[in-house]
Protein backbone atom coordinates (compact mmCIF):
# COMPACT_ATOMS: atom_id res chain seq x y z
CA UNK A 1 0.00 0.00 0.00
CA UNK A 2 1.18 3.85 -0.85
CA UNK A 3 2.32 5.50 2.22
CA UNK A 4 0.77 8.13 2.43
CA UNK A 5 2.37 11.59 4.76
CA UNK A 6 0.59 12.49 8.04
CA UNK A 7 -1.73 15.60 9.02
CA UNK A 8 0.63 16.98 11.20
CA UNK A 9 3.51 16.71 8.67
CA UNK A 10 5.17 20.25 9.34
CA UNK A 11 4.57 21.23 5.84
CA UNK A 12 0.89 20.29 5.76
CA UNK A 13 0.11 21.50 8.75
CA UNK A 14 0.17 25.07 11.15
CA UNK A 15 0.38 27.59 8.21
CA UNK A 16 0.82 25.02 5.46
CA UNK A 17 -2.27 22.94 6.41
CA UNK A 18 -4.17 22.79 3.06
CA UNK A 19 -7.37 24.07 2.08
CA UNK A 20 -9.93 21.78 1.35
CA UNK A 21 -12.71 23.49 -0.58
CA UNK A 22 -13.32 26.27 -3.31
CA UNK A 23 -15.45 29.49 -2.43
CA UNK A 24 -16.42 32.77 -3.63
CA UNK A 25 -16.61 35.92 -0.66
CA UNK A 26 -17.96 39.23 -2.64
CA UNK A 27 -17.48 41.19 0.33
CA UNK A 28 -14.82 40.87 2.95
CA UNK A 29 -15.05 42.94 6.41
CA UNK A 30 -12.53 45.59 6.10
CA UNK A 31 -10.91 47.12 8.71
CA UNK A 32 -9.31 50.05 8.32
CA UNK A 33 -9.56 52.17 5.14
CA UNK A 34 -8.67 50.81 1.91
CA UNK A 35 -7.01 53.98 -0.24
CA UNK A 36 -8.82 55.40 -2.89
CA UNK A 37 -7.04 53.99 -6.27
CA UNK A 38 -6.03 50.73 -5.35
CA UNK A 39 -8.41 49.30 -7.70
CA UNK A 40 -6.87 45.43 -9.31
CA UNK A 41 -6.72 42.12 -8.54
CA UNK A 42 -3.84 40.48 -5.93
CA UNK A 43 -3.39 37.29 -7.22
CA UNK A 44 -1.61 34.75 -4.90
CA UNK A 45 -0.11 30.83 -5.82
CA UNK A 46 0.90 28.05 -3.75
CA UNK A 47 1.21 24.44 -2.91
CA UNK A 48 -2.33 22.62 -1.73
CA UNK A 49 -2.67 19.34 -2.33
CA UNK A 50 -6.12 18.18 -2.60
CA UNK A 51 -5.29 14.91 -1.09
CA UNK A 52 -2.58 13.62 1.53
CA UNK A 53 0.77 13.46 -0.78
CA UNK A 54 2.69 10.25 -1.39
CA UNK A 55 5.20 10.28 1.45
CA UNK A 56 7.96 11.60 0.99
CA UNK A 57 5.74 14.89 0.34
CA UNK A 58 8.01 17.79 -1.81
CA UNK A 59 6.04 21.06 -1.84
CA UNK A 60 7.46 22.35 -4.59
CA UNK A 61 5.04 19.61 -6.61
CA UNK A 62 1.66 20.16 -4.38
CA UNK A 63 -1.24 21.00 -6.35
CA UNK A 64 -1.16 24.63 -7.38
CA UNK A 65 -4.16 27.04 -5.56
CA UNK A 66 -4.60 30.36 -6.65
CA UNK A 67 -5.82 33.02 -4.02
CA UNK A 68 -7.47 36.15 -5.82
CA UNK A 69 -8.50 39.46 -4.01
CA UNK A 70 -10.12 41.80 -6.11
CA UNK A 71 -10.23 45.44 -4.26
CA UNK A 72 -12.51 47.37 -6.20
CA UNK A 73 -14.80 50.73 -4.84
CA UNK A 74 -13.69 50.64 -1.07
CA UNK A 75 -14.64 46.72 -1.06
CA UNK A 76 -12.65 43.32 -1.41
CA UNK A 77 -13.86 40.41 -2.51
CA UNK A 78 -11.91 36.88 -2.61
CA UNK A 79 -11.92 34.06 -4.59
CA UNK A 80 -9.53 30.68 -4.79
CA UNK A 81 -9.38 27.83 -6.76
CA UNK A 82 -7.18 24.87 -7.31
CA UNK A 83 -5.19 24.78 -10.72
CA UNK A 84 -6.70 21.53 -12.66
CA UNK A 85 -3.97 20.15 -14.16
CA UNK A 86 -3.98 16.99 -16.01
CA UNK A 87 -2.62 15.38 -12.46
CA UNK A 88 -5.46 16.86 -10.22
CA UNK A 89 -8.41 16.32 -12.15
CA UNK A 90 -6.86 12.37 -12.42
CA UNK A 91 -6.40 12.15 -8.58
CA UNK A 92 -10.09 14.32 -8.02
CA UNK A 93 -11.29 11.40 -10.09
CA UNK A 94 -9.80 8.02 -7.90
CA UNK A 95 -9.81 10.35 -4.51
CA UNK A 96 -6.59 9.96 -3.60
CA UNK A 97 -2.82 11.00 -4.09
CA UNK A 98 -1.86 8.77 -7.48
CA UNK A 99 1.76 11.26 -8.18
CA UNK A 100 4.36 11.31 -6.24
CA UNK A 101 5.94 14.73 -5.39
CA UNK A 102 9.20 13.17 -5.19
CA UNK A 103 9.77 11.02 -7.91
CA UNK A 104 7.81 9.40 -10.49
CA UNK A 105 9.06 5.69 -9.14
CA UNK A 106 6.58 6.57 -6.00
CA UNK A 107 3.45 7.00 -8.39
CA UNK A 108 0.53 4.97 -7.94
CA UNK A 109 0.70 2.14 -9.89
CA UNK A 110 -2.74 3.45 -11.31
CA UNK A 111 -0.62 6.10 -13.29
CA UNK A 112 2.29 3.98 -14.18
CA UNK A 113 3.83 5.68 -17.20
CA UNK A 114 1.74 8.91 -17.49
CA UNK A 115 3.44 11.90 -17.34
CA UNK A 116 2.82 14.39 -14.81
CA UNK A 117 1.38 18.04 -16.38
CA UNK A 118 3.16 19.75 -12.95
CA UNK A 119 1.74 21.21 -10.40
CA UNK A 120 1.18 25.16 -11.61
CA UNK A 121 2.07 26.27 -7.89
CA UNK A 122 5.34 28.54 -8.08
CA UNK A 123 3.99 32.16 -9.59
CA UNK A 124 1.42 33.98 -11.34
CA UNK A 125 2.02 36.33 -13.74
CA UNK A 126 -0.14 38.52 -16.04
CA UNK A 127 1.30 39.40 -19.45
CA UNK A 128 -0.39 40.59 -22.99
CA UNK A 129 -4.05 39.60 -21.34
CA UNK A 130 -3.19 36.20 -20.35
CA UNK A 131 -3.13 34.78 -16.60
CA UNK A 132 -0.51 32.28 -16.61
CA UNK A 133 0.12 29.42 -13.13
CA UNK A 134 3.88 29.13 -13.43
CA UNK A 135 6.09 26.34 -12.78
CA UNK A 136 9.71 25.42 -13.94
CA UNK A 137 9.17 22.27 -14.67
CA UNK A 138 6.16 22.36 -17.23
CA UNK A 139 4.41 24.32 -19.78
CA UNK A 140 2.37 27.45 -18.10
CA UNK A 141 -1.01 27.11 -17.61
CA UNK A 142 -3.48 29.45 -19.08
CA UNK A 143 -6.23 30.81 -16.48
CA UNK A 144 -9.63 32.93 -17.12
CA UNK A 145 -8.56 36.62 -14.80
CA UNK A 146 -11.77 37.08 -13.51
CA UNK A 147 -13.26 33.39 -12.78
CA UNK A 148 -9.93 31.81 -12.59
CA UNK A 149 -11.16 28.78 -14.38
CA UNK A 150 -8.53 26.68 -16.08
CA UNK A 151 -7.81 27.25 -19.76
CA UNK A 152 -5.21 24.65 -19.84
CA UNK A 153 -1.35 24.23 -20.76
CA UNK A 154 -0.01 27.08 -22.95
CA UNK A 155 2.64 27.16 -25.68
CA UNK A 156 2.46 30.16 -27.50
CA UNK A 157 0.83 28.71 -30.26
CA UNK A 158 2.89 26.07 -30.30
CA UNK A 159 6.25 28.20 -30.46
CA UNK A 160 7.29 27.24 -26.60
CA UNK A 161 8.92 23.82 -27.04
CA UNK A 162 9.15 22.79 -22.96
CA UNK A 163 8.74 24.31 -20.02
CA UNK A 164 9.27 27.77 -18.73
CA UNK A 165 10.88 29.12 -15.84
CA UNK A 166 8.44 30.06 -13.10
CA UNK A 167 9.57 33.97 -12.83
CA UNK A 168 9.74 35.84 -16.20
CA UNK A 169 10.74 39.27 -16.49
CA UNK A 170 8.51 42.35 -18.04
CA UNK A 171 10.65 45.12 -19.38
CA UNK A 172 8.56 48.21 -18.24
CA UNK A 173 9.04 50.23 -21.32
CA UNK A 174 8.66 47.83 -24.42
CA UNK A 175 6.48 45.01 -22.86
CA UNK A 176 8.31 42.25 -23.60
CA UNK A 177 8.21 39.34 -21.09
CA UNK A 178 11.57 37.66 -20.99
CA UNK A 179 11.70 33.85 -19.90
CA UNK A 180 14.44 31.27 -19.84
CA UNK A 181 14.50 27.41 -19.39
CA UNK A 182 16.34 24.82 -17.33
CA UNK A 183 17.74 22.04 -18.68
CA UNK A 184 15.42 22.16 -22.23
CA UNK A 185 16.74 19.29 -23.79
CA UNK A 186 16.31 17.01 -20.70
CA UNK A 187 20.14 15.59 -20.72
CA UNK A 188 20.75 17.95 -17.41
CA UNK A 189 23.93 19.18 -19.25
CA UNK A 190 23.80 22.42 -18.00
CA UNK A 191 22.48 24.01 -21.55
CA UNK A 192 19.33 27.23 -20.68
CA UNK A 193 17.23 28.32 -23.21
CA UNK A 194 16.00 31.99 -23.42
CA UNK A 195 12.65 32.90 -24.66
CA UNK A 196 11.66 36.62 -25.75
CA UNK A 197 7.64 37.11 -25.62
CA UNK A 198 6.58 40.43 -27.55
CA UNK A 199 4.42 42.75 -25.85
CA UNK A 200 1.55 41.39 -28.31
CA UNK A 201 2.06 37.97 -26.26
CA UNK A 202 3.28 36.13 -29.27
CA UNK A 203 6.95 34.14 -28.65
CA UNK A 204 9.39 35.75 -31.25
CA UNK A 205 12.92 33.85 -30.32
CA UNK A 206 13.94 30.86 -28.68
CA UNK A 207 17.69 30.67 -27.95
CA UNK A 208 19.67 27.70 -26.32
CA UNK A 209 22.78 28.82 -24.45
CA UNK A 210 25.49 26.57 -22.55
CA UNK A 211 25.66 26.59 -18.79
CA UNK A 212 29.05 26.10 -16.97
CA UNK A 213 27.26 22.76 -15.42
CA UNK A 214 24.26 21.21 -14.81
CA UNK A 215 22.63 23.40 -11.41
CA UNK A 216 19.19 24.18 -9.90
CA UNK A 217 19.02 27.53 -11.42
CA UNK A 218 15.72 29.43 -10.44
CA UNK A 219 15.62 32.76 -11.07
CA UNK A 220 17.28 35.49 -13.18
CA UNK A 221 17.21 39.06 -14.73
CA UNK A 222 17.00 41.74 -17.22
CA UNK A 223 18.66 45.09 -17.90
CA UNK A 224 17.43 47.17 -20.71
CA UNK A 225 20.04 45.40 -22.53
CA UNK A 226 21.15 42.69 -20.82
CA UNK A 227 19.69 38.94 -19.81
CA UNK A 228 21.43 37.68 -16.71
CA UNK A 229 22.03 34.40 -15.88
CA UNK A 230 23.03 33.44 -12.11
CA UNK A 231 24.17 29.58 -11.62
CA UNK A 232 24.98 28.54 -8.16
CA UNK A 233 26.57 25.03 -7.15
CA UNK A 234 23.40 23.25 -6.29
CA UNK A 235 24.44 20.48 -8.93
CA UNK A 236 21.87 17.76 -10.92
CA UNK A 237 23.46 14.74 -11.66
CA UNK A 238 21.86 11.11 -12.92
CA UNK A 239 24.88 9.44 -12.46
CA UNK A 240 24.68 10.07 -8.39
CA UNK A 241 21.34 8.98 -8.72
CA UNK A 242 21.70 5.76 -10.25
CA UNK A 243 24.61 5.29 -7.86
CA UNK A 244 21.73 5.92 -4.93
CA UNK A 245 23.87 8.75 -3.77
CA UNK A 246 22.18 12.57 -3.58
CA UNK A 247 20.26 13.75 -7.38
CA UNK A 248 20.81 17.25 -6.39
CA UNK A 249 23.75 18.52 -4.36
CA UNK A 250 25.92 20.99 -2.76
CA UNK A 251 29.08 21.26 -4.78
CA UNK A 252 30.30 25.24 -3.26
CA UNK A 253 34.37 23.66 -5.08
CA UNK A 254 32.66 24.23 -8.39
CA UNK A 255 32.11 28.04 -7.50
CA UNK A 256 29.27 30.32 -8.51
CA UNK A 257 28.92 31.70 -11.95
CA UNK A 258 27.12 34.75 -13.96
CA UNK A 259 26.21 35.11 -17.33
CA UNK A 260 25.31 38.11 -18.93
CA UNK A 261 24.12 38.08 -22.94
CA UNK A 262 22.89 40.86 -24.44
CA UNK A 263 19.39 40.86 -24.93
CA UNK A 264 19.13 41.05 -28.59
CA UNK A 265 22.54 39.01 -29.05
CA UNK A 266 23.41 34.89 -29.80
CA UNK A 267 24.85 32.28 -27.44
CA UNK A 268 27.90 32.93 -28.83
CA UNK A 269 27.61 36.80 -26.82
CA UNK A 270 26.98 34.96 -23.57
CA UNK A 271 30.03 35.48 -21.05
CA UNK A 272 29.99 33.91 -17.47
CA UNK A 273 31.98 35.10 -14.48
CA UNK A 274 33.46 33.73 -11.87
CA UNK A 275 30.81 34.75 -8.79
CA UNK A 276 30.69 33.11 -4.91
CA UNK A 277 29.86 30.45 -4.23
CA UNK A 278 26.11 31.07 -2.69
CA UNK A 279 22.55 29.91 -3.26
CA UNK A 280 20.40 32.24 -5.19
CA UNK A 281 16.96 31.92 -5.52
CA UNK A 282 15.42 34.70 -5.75
CA UNK A 283 16.57 38.48 -7.33
CA UNK A 284 15.47 41.44 -6.60
CA UNK A 285 16.30 43.70 -9.71
CA UNK A 286 19.33 44.34 -11.88
CA UNK A 287 20.52 47.20 -14.15
CA UNK A 288 22.94 48.84 -15.93
CA UNK A 289 25.54 51.52 -14.44
CA UNK A 290 29.78 52.27 -14.34
CA UNK A 291 30.67 49.94 -17.23
CA UNK A 292 29.10 46.90 -14.95
CA UNK A 293 25.79 45.23 -14.40
CA UNK A 294 24.62 45.73 -11.01
CA UNK A 295 22.62 42.50 -9.41
CA UNK A 296 20.72 42.45 -6.73
CA UNK A 297 19.42 39.31 -5.48
CA UNK A 298 19.04 36.80 -1.93
CA UNK A 299 22.49 35.19 -1.22
CA UNK A 300 22.25 32.03 0.80
CA UNK A 301 25.63 30.30 2.11
CA UNK A 302 24.69 26.94 0.66
CA UNK A 303 21.60 25.37 -0.72
CA UNK A 304 19.47 23.02 1.75
CA UNK A 305 20.56 19.97 -0.50
CA UNK A 306 23.20 17.49 0.83
CA UNK A 307 26.65 17.39 -0.22
CA UNK A 308 27.32 14.78 -2.90
CA UNK A 309 28.81 12.33 -0.20
CA UNK A 310 25.36 12.99 1.50
CA UNK A 311 26.88 15.03 4.38
CA UNK A 312 24.15 17.18 5.38
CA UNK A 313 24.46 21.35 5.36
CA UNK A 314 24.42 23.03 8.60
CA UNK A 315 20.93 24.96 8.96
CA UNK A 316 22.31 28.03 10.10
CA UNK A 317 23.78 28.39 6.13
CA UNK A 318 20.37 28.18 5.21
CA UNK A 319 20.02 31.96 6.21
CA UNK A 320 18.99 34.65 3.39
CA UNK A 321 20.23 38.38 3.02
CA UNK A 322 20.08 40.87 0.78
CA UNK A 323 23.80 41.36 -1.62
CA UNK A 324 25.01 42.97 -4.57
CA UNK A 325 26.82 41.61 -7.23
CA UNK A 326 28.35 43.30 -9.70
CA UNK A 327 30.50 42.36 -13.30
CA UNK A 328 32.37 44.21 -15.43
CA UNK A 329 30.71 44.21 -19.29
CA UNK A 330 34.71 44.25 -20.35
CA UNK A 331 37.80 41.96 -19.09
CA UNK A 332 37.95 39.48 -17.37
CA UNK A 333 37.52 40.12 -13.29
CA UNK A 334 35.76 37.76 -11.30
CA UNK A 335 32.05 39.22 -9.78
CA UNK A 336 32.48 41.66 -7.37
CA UNK A 337 30.11 40.89 -3.66
CA UNK A 338 29.23 42.43 -0.67
CA UNK A 339 26.38 42.56 1.38
CA UNK A 340 23.74 44.73 1.30
CA UNK A 341 21.82 44.51 4.76
CA UNK A 342 22.02 42.04 7.68
CA UNK A 343 18.03 41.60 7.97
CA UNK A 344 17.38 37.53 7.09
CA UNK A 345 14.86 38.00 4.31
CA UNK A 346 13.21 36.08 1.29
CA UNK A 347 11.16 36.92 -0.98
CA UNK A 348 12.16 39.85 -2.58
CA UNK A 349 10.14 42.35 -4.66
CA UNK A 350 10.49 46.13 -6.13
CA UNK A 351 8.15 48.82 -8.31
CA UNK A 352 8.09 46.64 -11.24
CA UNK A 353 7.88 49.87 -13.21
CA UNK A 354 11.95 49.70 -12.32
CA UNK A 355 12.63 46.59 -13.90
CA UNK A 356 15.82 46.26 -15.07
CA UNK A 357 16.68 49.90 -14.43
CA UNK A 358 18.53 52.11 -11.82
CA UNK A 359 15.97 51.74 -8.39
CA UNK A 360 16.01 52.80 -4.84
CA UNK A 361 13.46 50.27 -3.34
CA UNK A 362 13.30 46.89 -2.40
CA UNK A 363 10.60 44.86 -0.40
CA UNK A 364 11.31 41.28 1.40
CA UNK A 365 9.49 39.13 3.72
CA UNK A 366 11.84 39.35 7.08
CA UNK A 367 12.71 37.67 10.31
CA UNK A 368 12.09 33.98 9.60
CA UNK A 369 12.47 31.88 7.23
CA UNK A 370 15.07 28.97 6.37
CA UNK A 371 18.12 28.36 8.86
CA UNK A 372 16.18 30.38 11.44
CA UNK A 373 14.29 27.91 13.03
CA UNK A 374 11.26 29.38 11.91
CA UNK A 375 9.66 28.40 8.90
CA UNK A 376 7.40 31.35 8.50
CA UNK A 377 8.56 34.56 7.91
CA UNK A 378 7.19 37.57 10.41
CA UNK A 379 7.86 41.05 9.26
CA UNK A 380 7.53 42.68 6.06
CA UNK A 381 10.48 45.23 5.33
CA UNK A 382 11.57 47.77 3.01
CA UNK A 383 15.08 48.37 1.49
CA UNK A 384 16.37 51.72 0.62
CA UNK A 385 19.48 51.76 -1.38
CA UNK A 386 19.86 55.51 -0.96
CA UNK A 387 20.44 55.02 3.17
CA UNK A 388 20.97 51.63 3.30
CA UNK A 389 18.41 51.30 6.28
CA UNK A 390 15.42 48.38 6.15
CA UNK A 391 12.12 49.94 7.76
CA UNK A 392 10.18 46.95 8.91
CA UNK A 393 6.65 45.95 9.84
CA UNK A 394 6.66 43.44 12.28
CA UNK A 395 3.38 41.17 12.34
CA UNK A 396 1.42 40.36 15.62
CA UNK A 397 3.00 37.46 17.47
CA UNK A 398 1.59 34.79 16.40
CA UNK A 399 1.22 35.94 12.36
CA UNK A 400 3.24 34.93 9.42
CA UNK A 401 3.40 37.08 6.12
CA UNK A 402 3.47 35.99 2.91
CA UNK A 403 5.51 38.00 0.37
CA UNK A 404 5.01 41.56 -0.41
CA UNK A 405 4.02 42.66 -3.81
CA UNK A 406 3.83 46.04 -4.74
CA UNK A 407 0.66 48.28 -5.81
CA UNK A 408 1.80 51.23 -7.76
CA UNK A 409 -0.06 55.23 -7.18
CA UNK A 410 -2.36 55.65 -9.92
CA UNK A 411 -1.03 58.81 -11.89
CA UNK A 412 1.90 58.36 -10.03
CA UNK A 413 5.17 57.96 -11.87
CA UNK A 414 7.34 58.09 -9.04
CA UNK A 415 9.11 54.73 -7.46
CA UNK A 416 7.85 53.35 -5.02
CA UNK A 417 4.40 55.64 -4.43
CA UNK A 418 1.80 53.15 -3.64
CA UNK A 419 1.20 50.36 -1.37
CA UNK A 420 2.71 47.03 -0.51
CA UNK A 421 0.13 43.74 -0.17
CA UNK A 422 0.45 40.78 1.99
CA UNK A 423 -1.38 37.89 3.11
CA UNK A 424 -1.21 37.11 7.03
CA UNK A 425 -1.68 34.17 8.59
CA UNK A 426 -3.08 33.82 12.44
CA UNK A 427 -1.97 31.01 13.98
CA UNK A 428 -4.05 31.36 17.08
CA UNK A 429 -7.22 32.37 15.01
CA UNK A 430 -6.83 30.05 12.30
CA UNK A 431 -7.48 32.77 9.84
CA UNK A 432 -6.08 35.01 7.18
CA UNK A 433 -6.80 38.51 6.41
CA UNK A 434 -5.04 40.62 3.31
CA UNK A 435 -2.94 43.46 4.92
CA UNK A 436 -2.47 46.96 2.71
CA UNK A 437 0.79 49.40 3.55
CA UNK A 438 1.74 52.39 2.65
CA UNK A 439 5.30 51.66 0.65
CA UNK A 440 6.53 54.70 1.99
CA UNK A 441 5.71 54.24 5.71
CA UNK A 442 5.93 50.33 5.72
CA UNK A 443 7.11 50.54 9.27
CA UNK A 444 3.91 51.59 10.34
CA UNK A 445 1.58 49.29 10.13
CA UNK A 446 -1.75 48.42 8.15
CA UNK A 447 -3.64 50.78 6.92
CA UNK A 448 -6.46 48.18 5.75
CA UNK A 449 -7.13 44.85 6.84
CA UNK A 450 -9.93 42.38 4.95
CA UNK A 451 -10.27 39.78 7.21
CA UNK A 452 -10.83 36.17 6.00
CA UNK A 453 -13.26 33.26 7.80
CA UNK A 454 -10.56 30.66 6.93
CA UNK A 455 -6.42 30.79 5.96
CA UNK A 456 -4.44 31.13 2.89
CA UNK A 457 -1.87 28.52 3.41
CA UNK A 458 1.65 29.57 2.99
CA UNK A 459 2.46 29.99 -0.58
CA UNK A 460 4.97 30.95 -2.64
CA UNK A 461 4.37 34.12 -5.30
CA UNK A 462 2.02 36.34 -6.35
CA UNK A 463 1.44 39.48 -8.66
CA UNK A 464 -0.63 42.74 -8.46
CA UNK A 465 -2.54 43.38 -11.79
CA UNK A 466 -4.51 46.97 -11.60
CA UNK A 467 -7.32 47.29 -13.31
Amino acid sequence: MTAREPADHPLLSGPFEPLGFEVDLPDLAIEGELPDGLCGVLYRIGPNPQFPPIAPYNPLQGDGMVHAFALRGGRVGYRNRWVRTAQWTLEREAGRALFSTASPQLNDPAVAGLESQGAANTHIVAHAGRLLALEEGHRPIALAPETLETLGPFDFDGALPGAMTAHPKVDPVTGEMVAFTNFPNRRFDGTLALHVIGADGRLVRSEAVAGPYPAMVHDFAITERHVVFVVSPATLSLERLRAGRPPIAWEPALGGFVGVMPRHGTAEDLRWSPAPAAMVWHTLNAFEADGGVHIDLCEQAAAAFPSADGTPIPETALQQRLARWIVQLSGDRPVEAWRLHEAVCEYPRIDERRTGRPYRYGFVAAHGGPGTGDLCHRAIGRFDHASGEMALWRAPAGCAVSEPVFAARPGSADEGDGWVLATVFDEGAGRSHLVVLDAQRVEAGPVARAHLPHRVPAGFHGSWVAD
